[in-house]
């Protein structure tokens, strides 16, 4: 799952644009084999408040993990690059990175941070609470795209960026291929970059994080087909819609189906359009990708980024690896 928004469309688009992009990826998705709808959309505010839960919930432990080991790692990170600008993709309301934050003042005092997140009222409560909590911290956020503060990463070098939540899993092969690109072409050499990785483990801790017993997740789903409904005029109904969870361990990812268990016409109302979708259909809404951190650190290595340190927890359940431009700055 996604923790971070800033891969969406931007907020500052005008809503009826959004509607418009929304309305051509339902009826694009739906009407390709196999069918599927772009994960971006299951982050309306219902479905963002139904994230935040998820992260709760006993069963799904990234985020507690993640949590955790940079309770324990911070004072390292920050030890390890030095003074930099932080510069944070999907940011969100910047909470998991307090930790940070907080290593960083201590170890260097005054210093950037650079949150980039297409939410502008997000950015501005992270802003407004950093600055209370910390005035010795400068936020300078973007309201954007990742697309939109790669060109921006020289400006604030020397710098670390910071990609956490292990939503690189929730890209496919080309879209992360694309994404370390930019991010290589962009970082100056000897520049950081901080990743969170969700890692290959017990096919049933993996699922069970996916379907929790609260029902929690299945409803996140869900609500996608609730916001088709309201924005899109689709017609749907949402109680014949059913979450399927299932980690394909050749594919090391996880992958999040919706099925239709009975046939339903859906309206695209802002185009004109319907799709029919079967009774049985499974649409993919969204992956998870899990990673073993030593192919990883090979695949990085292509990108001219090199892992300095690996922290993870006791369990070896998630890792955030600390990696750097490689060149002379």
């Amino acid at each position: 799952m996604v923790q971070g928004t800033a891969g969406a469309s931007p907020a500052r688009r005008r809503p009826d644009a959004d509607k418009n992009d929304f309305a051509r990826a339902v009826l694009l998705g739906l009407s390709e084999a196999p069918r599927w709808l772009p994960c971006q959309y299951l982050y309306d505010a219902r479905g963002s408040e139904l994230f935040e839960r998820i992260t709760a919930l006993p069963e799904y432990y990234p985020t507690r993990t993640e949590a955790g080991i940079l309770e324990t790692a911070a004072p390292e990170i920050a030890s390890s690059t030095g003074p930099i600008t932080m510069i944070e993709l999907g940011s969100g309301s910047s909470v998991k990175t307090e930790v940070l934050l907080s290593a960083y003042t201590q170890a260097a005092g005054a210093f950037t941070y650079v949150p980039v997140d297409v939410s502008g009222a997000a950015l501005r409560g992270a802003q407004q609470r950093i600055e209370a909590a910390h005035p010795e911290v400068r936020v300078a956020p973007i309201e954007g795209t990742y697309q939109d503060a790669f060109p921006k990463f020289r400006q604030h070098s020397p710098s670390l960026v910071v990609f956490l939540g292990s939503t690189l899993g929730n890209f496919d092969q080309g879209q992360a291929a694309a994404f370390w690109r930019h991010v290589s072409d962009g970082l100056a050499p000897g520049d950081f970059f901080l990743l969170g990785v969700d890692v290959v483990k017990d096919p049933v801790v993996i699922e069970a994080a996916y379907n929790d017993a609260a029902g929690i997740t299945a409803a996140f789903t869900n609500n996608l087909f609730v916001r088709m409904n309201r924005e899109l005029d689709a017609g749907l109904d949402p109680s014949a819609i059913a979450h399927e969870a299932h980690y394909h361990a050749d594919w090391q990812r996880v992958e999040i189906y919706a099925r239709f268990e009975r046939t339903q016409t859906v309206r695209v109302a802002p185009l004109g359009q319907s799709v029919v979708v079967p009774a049985g259909a499974r649409i993919l809404v969204e992956v998870s990708r899990k990673f073993v951190v030593d192919d990883l650190r090979r695949y990085l290595s292509a990108f001219d980024l090199t892992t300095r340190r690996v922290f993870t927890d006791p369990q070896e359940w998630f890792a955030v690896m600390l990696l750097q431009r490689e060149g002379e700055r």
